[in-house]
Parts: structure tokens; sequence; C-alpha cells
């Protein structure tokens, strides 16, 4: 058999890949429980997106599974043995602040805008692409190939563990939804939300009363909006004079209004993914700054004290007293991603830490809950997903290097990484692509995009990668 040239016969396939992913691109797939019902767990939106890719499937002569609308898979090849390839098609939030619509994908200086084109429906049609084009080419297979994807991988993964109930584990597989060259460790994640009980109180004299503190749509988001609402008898002005030289002195937009019976305190900050919050700028910490500065009224204020002595300038969990990091994936992180605060009423901030391979995550929360103690908040809602690591000798990690180094003549430098992906539901599983070393990472931000090219030369690797597995 004659050697494949992958590329080129991507490149033939170019224009059908990039319309049939405008199509899914252009699906507005949030969780929006307020939309599920029994076919779609997760909402109508995320449903039709999942069906567009399994319709795709069957009319490209493929075996299709829905699960209950919790995932699905296409599947191609034969034999007792199954590779796996996993992605998602879910989305977070897009937020505002985007130079054309989220949903409305547009091609810029070889550049694709939308909400999903890096994480992950880019890669999503890349993987199906790839699996087209083995059997287009009709390259003999000893293994199944299943494209397996997931409808909840922005929240609490219940697609992945609903689906791994009813459907066989894959024997080995990849993700395409992180960085090239391959990402064989991942830190462990907990996501828990920090909750307290506000009692009634009235603005103390020359005061305020914290009457609402609001930001975030997702833990695994840096906020880059966050508000408050103020209510008293304090002086109006200077509150807002005040504010401008805050936002003045930090570099920050953002403004303060008079409303009907308070006033309103508007913080921007930029997004950022949760894995790395040091990278963005959380407008929920940064409005909390400006708060501890002001007199508030004492439930308020120990909600605003707790976020300053907690979680301001804490993004490796300093003032947590969890520093810790290893020599696999670095740094333990805590991202602070949703507040919600109304006076009288129960307050949280929901939080997501990521913790090094070798770290004990009881003795994390146990140490959260005794911090937490102090502010009369409690530890609710606990995610937990383990870490994960694949050893560099597994044959997996060697196909693929070897892949990669074929394609790129770049060395597949074996990488670890803060983020969580699909990898860490699979016995053998490694992140591979598509961000290609050096390229912005834009997932999770506004203006979100993938490079025509290297979603090409992805598919490529993808084939190539899925042919070899396979074969």
């Amino acid at each position: 058999m004659a050697e494949v040239q992958w590329l080129e016969e991507v490149y033939k396939r170019k224009d059908l890949l990039l319309t049939e992913l405008v199509k899914l691109l252009s699906i507005d797939s949030v969780l929006d429980e307020t939309t599920s019902e029994p076919s779609a767990p997760f909402g109508r939106k995320i449903a039709q997106a999942l069906s567009f890719m399994l319709e795709l499937g069957e009319r490209d002569g493929f075996k299709t599974r829905n699960v209950d609308g919790y995932a699905g898979h296409i599947e191609w090849g034969q034999g007792e043995e199954l590779i796996g390839v996993l992605t998602h098609v879910d989305v977070v939030p897009a937020g505002d602040g985007w130079t054309s619509h989220p949903f409305d994908p547009q091609i810029r200086e070889g550049k694709l805008y939308a909400r999903g084109a890096i994480d992950d429906k880019g890669p999503t049609m890349a993987a199906y692409f790839a699996l087209r084009l083995v059997k287009e080419l009709n390259l003999p297979l000893s293994k199944r190939v299943r494209l397996i994807m997931g409808c909840d991988e922005e929240s609490y993964w219940r697609c992945m563990k609903y689906y791994f109930e009813r459907e066989e584990m894959p024997l080995m597989g990849f993700t395409p939804d992180a960085d090239f060259p391959l990402i064989i460790a991942e830190k462990g994640f907990l996501d828990f939300k920090v909750v307290g009980e506000s009692q009634p109180t009235s603005p103390p004299l020359d005061g305020w009363l914290l009457a609402e503190f609001k930001a975030g749509q997702r833990v695994n988001m840096v906020p880059d909006y966050a508000v408050a609402k103020l209510v008293g008898s304090g002086d109006v002005f200077d509150l807002k004079m005040k504010v401008q030289e805050f936002l003045m002195d930090h570099q920050l937009k953002g403004f303060a209004e008079e409303a009907d019976d308070y006033v309103r305190i508007v913080c921007y900050g930029e997004a950022f993914h949760g894995s790395e919050p040091h990278k963005g700028r959380n407008a929920a910490l940064e409005l909390a700054r400006f708060l501890k500065g002001i007199r508030l009224d004492p439930s308020g204020a120990r909600y605003i004290q707790m976020i300053d002595e907690c979680l301001i300038d804490s993004f490796f969990g300093e003032k947590l007293s969890l520093e810790m990091e290893d020599d696999l994936v670095g740094k333990l992180t805590v991202n602070a991603g949703v507040f919600h605060y109304e006076s009288g009423k129960d307050h949280y901030v929901r939080i997501n830490v990521r913790y090094p391979i070798r770290e004990d995550a009881e003795q994390i929360i146990a140490q959260v809950e005794k911090q937490m103690a102090a502010y009369q908040m409690n530890v609710t809602d606990l995610d937990h997903k383990p870490a994960h690591y694949c050893e560099p000798d597994h044959p997996l990690i060697k196909t693929l290097a070897k892949v990669y180094e074929g394609q790129t003549g770049q060395k597949a430098e074996l990488l670890s990484t803060g983020g969580g992906t699909y990898a860490r539901t699979l016995k053998t599983g490694v992140a591979f692509g598509p961000l290609f070393p050096g390229k912005v990472e834009t997932a999770h931000q506004k203006d979100e995009f993938i490079e025509l090219e290297d979603l090409f030369k992805a598919t490529a690797i993808y084939a190539q990668a899925i042919y070899e597995l396979a074969k």
C-alpha cells in the first residue's frame, strides 16, 4: 500500500469540513437544564449538537448510537478491541465583549471565531473527518474505533459516568481537548461550594448594606464581570469617587451608578480558563478588593472578609494554606469561579481546586473546611475527579509521539496539565492536541478561535493516529 499523504487528503476535504463545522458551531450548546427532557438531560441545544454529529455519522455510513442524550458514539472498523477518541459537544457560556456573535461563526485572517472553535467542537469535527478519511481510504483495521461525544464536559461530567456504565471501556484512546504534543498527566479536581447564611441586617451608620454581590457563570472560568449593590445612607458622591479612583489605580474597567434605592458597582476583568486562574483577571476578586475598604453591614463584611483573606491574590492556595506542587503537574491552583450573595439569604462561592498527582484530596478539603469555619461557612456540593497519569513507555504514548513527530518534524515532548480532559475517564488515555506549541490559548475566553491551518494539520495527525492505533 502506498504511503498515505495525510495532510493532502485533508486538504481535499477541507471545504466540507469547514461547512459542517460552521453548522455545529452555530448551535448554542450551553448547559440549560430548564429545557431538559428524557432525551435531552442537559437541555435541547446540547441534544441538538449531539444529534447533528450522529446524523453526520449515519449519513456517511458509520454505526452510531445515542446513549439517552448523555453521550453518543460513531464507530468504524472491526475486531474485539476498541480504540476511543473522546470529545464533547457542550460549550461554556459565551460571555460578553465578542467582536462577532459567538454562535455566528466568522473567518477572519485565517482564523475561525466562535464559542467552541477550539474547545471542543473544532477538534470534534477534526476527529470525525479523521475517522471519515480512514474509512474513505478503505484502510485495513483490526480494531474498532469509536468517536465518543459527551454532553456535560464543561459542568459535571455526568455524561461519561452514564455512558461507561452502559458501554464498553476502550482498550486505550485519546482526547483532542488540550495541547500538542502529548499530555500524559492531569491534576486532580475538587469542585465545591463554600456556603454561609447571612442574617437580615441594616446598613451601619454612615455605611452600607451589601444587598447583592454576584459574578461568574462556571466554576472552571475566571469571571470577567462582577456586580455589587449597596444600600444605605452613606455619601453616594464620595462612594462613586472612591470607585473611580480604585478603577484607575488598578487599571480596571467599571463604573458606579445610583439607582432608585441603591448604588450599583460594576467591575470588568479578563476571562481565562480556570486551570490557570492567574492568567486572567478575576472581576469578583477585584470588586471585593475595593469593598473591603468600605464600611459594610456585619454579614456583608464577613463575606467580603472571607474573599479577601482566603481568595484574593491566592491563585496557588497561599491563603488557604494549600501551597503544594510536584514534578509532574506543578503547583496546586485555586479558581473562585461563581459568587452569589443576597442579604438575608444563603450565600456562596463555587471554587475549583486542581491539585498535584501525589497529594491527598481529603486533606485538602479538610483544610478548606477548617479555614471556612471562621467565616461561618461550610463546604458542600463536592465533586472530585482524581488525578490521572499514563506511563511514558506505554504503546499508546509511543504511537502518538511517532505520528506527531512524523507529521510535524518536532519532538513529541510529554506534558502535564492543570486542565481536566476526558483522558482521565479512560483506563489508558491521554490528551492529544489540538493546540500546537507556541499558539495562543483562547478556550473559555471571548473571541475564541482556531487557526484553519492548525485545524487541518490536527485532522491529518488524528487520521494517522487512528489508523496506527487500530491497524
